[in-house]
């Protein structure tokens, strides 16, 4: 595809939350109609360039997903494809197992209930796959979503989330499969992108941390999926406007704006801290924090309000608050 505003993968998409709710007989269940209110809210928002998110992403880390059933996430992703159809973007979603045969399984499930694109992360086994076994295991998967006619995004993310890492080797190799849509390296560690892309300037990467979009913006990759842009997104869209047009003086200054919150997007517990902030943002630290995570002490708690203020501050001045 040529660069256009029509292809999603040169824009930002939010990985939005799971909204949950307490049913009477004090059980916690997915809120589908806050999460799809909250999904389209953030889809509605333009940047300083006219542009939108190009994509939703359900389901994913910060979704909750690995806390939810699989019937649960099934049930939630068919709702938000709703919302991606009334928008007109890609619905994208993530998909693990232990075996590539299981995997294989869970694509094609994704698939019925609306997934365009699965981010496939690496095999959840304790013992690092070889280079052999972790092709085959995102060979299968391609070879799944051809058969249920999606596409996936090989998902390189061993840092917070702590996944197997994916040798640039297997990267290049997958990059070369015809139901590859996009890499999607989440790694601080920018370099990565960089040496896939001068070996293939076709190449499309999207970015998975919000501390590192304009770095790997410059490294070459063509667009990203964010956390902090749930927030923030008239920000974390603008921002990648301004990659996207080279304007690094400008993208720069919304980086630096938003560095106090974005850097708890590398963190193993993003999904909580995040979801604090969005909470703290939309006036409702008590019932929209309702989460199946990990609880946060009171010290990471005031932590995670010093950088929100701070992120919200110096928006502030840049007009970035939606």
């Amino acid at each position: 595809m040529e660069k256009t505003s029509n292809d999603w993968r040169y824009t930002v998409m939010p990985a939005v939350f799971t909204w949950l709710k307490e049913s009477e007989s004090g059980a916690v269940e997915i809120d589908f109609d806050a999460t799809k209110k909250y999904a389209a809210d953030i889809l509605k928002v333009q940047g300083k360039g006219g542009s939108r998110m190009g994509g939703l992403v359900g389901s994913g880390t910060l979704g909750e997903n690995s806390y939810l059933s699989s019937e649960q996430r099934l049930s939630l992703l068919k709702s938000l494809s709703e919302v991606a159809k009334e928008y007109n973007v890609p619905l994208i979603s993530g998909a693990a197992a232990e075996t590539k045969e299981e995997l294989a399984k869970i694509v094609k499930e994704l698939a019925t209930v609306g997934v365009d694109t699965v981010m496939v992360m690496p095999p959840k086994t304790k013992a690092t796959p070889s280079d052999e076994e972790m092709y085959a295991y995102y060979a299968l998967s391609a070879t799944a979503a051809k058969e249920a006619g999606v596409t996936i995004m090989p998902y390189n993310n061993p840092d917070a989330a702590g996944y197997h890492a994916i040798s640039t080797d297997i990267l290049r190799k997958l990059a070369a499969l015809p139901e590859v849509t996009a890499l999607k390296i989440s790694t601080t560690d920018v370099s990565t992108i960089e040496t896939l892309m001068l070996e293939n300037k076709d190449l499309k990467i999207l970015a998975g941390v919000d501390t590192v979009t304009v770095h790997a913006g410059l490294a070459g990759a063509c667009g990203g999926i964010t956390g902090v842009g749930c927030i923030f997104p008239k920000a974390s869209v603008s921002m990648q406007e301004y990659v996207n047009n080279g304007n690094w003086a400008e993208a720069n200054k919304i980086s630096q704006a938003m560095n106090s919150i974005s850097y708890l997007d590398a963190q193993p517990l993003l999904m909580e801290y995040l979801k604090y902030a969005f909470g703290i943002h939309h006036s409702d630290a008590d019932g929209g924090l309702l989460t199946l995570g990990k609880k946060l002490t009171q010290e990471q708690i005031d932590d995670v309000r010093i950088r929100y203020s701070l992120a919200k501050e110096r928006l502030e001045a840049l007009d970035l608050i939606d």
